[in-house]
């Protein structure tokens, strides 16, 4: 605790939310980024989509796996090694060739994911009071949401002015940052006494644990159904330029910040009310979505409201802070695995309604009943909680 307390909070948050800019860039950017490489590589939308779910399930696969066999790493020495791996992988994610070699690199680009971000959120909470630990994740959080705001429409700018590949360069060298700072600036936490893989897999266990990252899993997609295809959505049925779509994105991404801000600071008082009422948000703003994608004022202000809802993920993250028991690092990281399942579940549903004909415009009513089947989640464990 001693060499927690010499460490800044604000030095501490800003290098891990570096490493939350580089993992939501090539997150998001990917998913903008799609029609051109999919162009590039021969295959048409829906197809590329499963490119985003590759990635997916990395995060769902690496982060329990990297979270239970690294229990007695030292927390700053684990962030560090996730990141490395991470630059490695994107790097070579702009080389690739063809489509399965996209799938692949992909895949292992998403394995240091969700326990990095575990990992980064239990370090930011453990140096504020027990009232702030929603805030201090969201400041984690606040780097992706970021990346959405500058990192994803640059990338697209990149996508169409130079080539696609170059995004995942430039998240490449954000990785390398990352390290870096957290390698500067984090605290030395040795692993808790006692510490080991049977320890975390304990959690396995928890019902609380199960279902809070089911709320996660089902909820959440949603808004991984819209985004995954608004950059189509936009050029085809709004028919606007392609110039137009980085604005868009970076609208969407304000909508995650002003969630960010406004819904930590009052949701630790009563953490699944605030998840109830965030899931209820998404189904009604999802809902509008698939009546406003013709215009391009409705639907960027359908996309703001949209991303308010990003604010589920800190309040997520801390209710498994309370119920995790001794398997923090594992229920952390599994947080992210479960947003995952909803960024591959949320694409894959929405691909098949496009593929079916519905049109891209339904992808809201799709995200819409995701959202629903995230509040039944819930609603059972409102009950138990």
């Amino acid at each position: 605790m001693s060499a927690a307390k010499q460490s800044h909070p604000d030095l501490v948050h800003f290098a891990l939310a570096v490493g939350g800019f580089a993992i939501g860039t090539t997150e998001f950017a990917t998913m903008s980024l799609l029609p051109y490489f999919a162009r590039d590589l021969g295959i048409d939308a829906p197809t590329a989509g499963h490119v985003i779910s590759a990635y997916a399930l990395g995060v769902v696969m690496g982060a329990p796996l990297i979270a239970v066999l690294s229990a007695k790493i030292a927390r700053r020495t684990l962030l560090i090694g996730l990141m490395l791996v991470f630059a490695l992988a994107n790097g070579l994610t702009g080389l690739v060739q063809s489509y399965p070699e996209m799938l692949l690199l992909r895949f292992l680009s998403g394995l240091p994911h969700g326990a990095y971000f575990g990992v980064a959120m239990l370090v930011a909470a453990s140096l504020v009071s027990h009232q702030r630990r929603a805030q201090a994740s969201a400041r984690v959080l606040m780097g992706l949401t970021v990346a959405t705001i500058i990192g994803v429409p640059a990338a697209n700018w990149l996508g169409q002015a130079i080539g696609w590949r170059w995004g995942f360069g430039i998240v490449a060298l954000l990785s390398l940052l990352t390290a870096t700072l957290v390698a500067l600036h984090a605290p030395h936490q040795p692993p808790a006494k006692g510490a080991s893989p049977l320890t975390e897999l304990k959690g396995l266990k928890n019902k609380h644990v199960w279902l809070t990252l089911g709320v996660g899993a089902v909820g959440f997609g949603g808004l991984f159904t819209v985004y995954t295809y608004l950059a189509d959505t936009l050029l085809e049925v709004t028919q606007v330029p392609p110039s137009w779509v980085p604005p868009v994105f970076a609208v969407f991404g304000s909508g995650m910040m002003a969630g960010l801000l406004l819904v930590p600071p009052f949701a630790h008082r009563n953490l699944m009310k605030a998840a109830g009422w965030l899931l209820l948000w998404f189904a009604a703003t999802l809902c509008l979505y698939s009546f406003m994608t013709g215009n391009i004022w409705t639907i960027t202000l359908a996309v703001f409201l949209i991303g308010l809802g990003g604010a589920m993920g800190p309040v997520l993250q801390t209710r498994l802070m309370d119920v995790a028991g001794e398997s923090q690092t594992l229920a952390a990281a599994l947080n992210h695995s479960a947003f995952n399942v909803a960024n591959a579940l949320g694409p894959l549903l929405g691909g098949i309604a496009i593929a079916q004909g519905l049109g891209l415009s339904a992808t809201g009513f799709v995200g819409a009943g995701l959202a629903l089947g995230g509040l039944a989640i819930w609603a059972i464990a409102y009950r138990q909680r």
